[in-house]
């Protein structure tokens, strides 16, 4: 059966996603701005909810919760396919969490991101749409 094999491609795709994007945040000056007046300014200046960090501390961590999302996402999808490949043929609240995940991935890829997430996403979002088709016409 092809289906474990389409959520696996799918989710390694999101795990490389947020492997690359973990990696640019901590590691890389990818996420930075080309100003460096930009980034002086967001590192001095706090958003409205809190004094208690900056915008420019508050930018790096939603950077790696994003990462983290990505690849919690994409692991937990390999494994169950791996190990209980039955329970995605049994779980229909798996297949909604997954596909409202996916979905909106790619909606926020689509309207906020750049061309490599976005094209990243889709043949994540493409491979996990067929797998849920494939499951439920079975």
């Amino acid at each position: 059966m092809i289906t474990p094999y389409l959520i696996i491609l799918g989710s390694s795709v999101l795990v490389f996603l947020g492997s690359a994007h973990l990696y640019y945040t901590f590691f890389s000056n990818k996420f930075s701005t080309r100003d460096p007046e930009t980034e002086k300014r967001m590192k001095q200046s706090f958003p409205i909810l809190t004094k208690e960090t900056t915008m420019w501390k508050a930018w790096v961590g939603f950077n790696a919760s994003h990462s983290l999302g990505a690849l919690f996402i994409g692991l937990a999808n390999i494994i169950i396919s791996a190990e209980d490949f039955e329970l995605y043929q049994r779980s229909v609240s798996l297949w909604v969490l997954n596909l409202v995940s996916i979905l909106f991935y790619l909606f926020l890829a689509r309207k906020y991101w750049f061309s490599i997430p976005l094209y990243g996403i889709l043949i994540a979002a493409i491979c996990l749409v067929i797998s849920c088709l494939l499951i439920t016409l079975r």
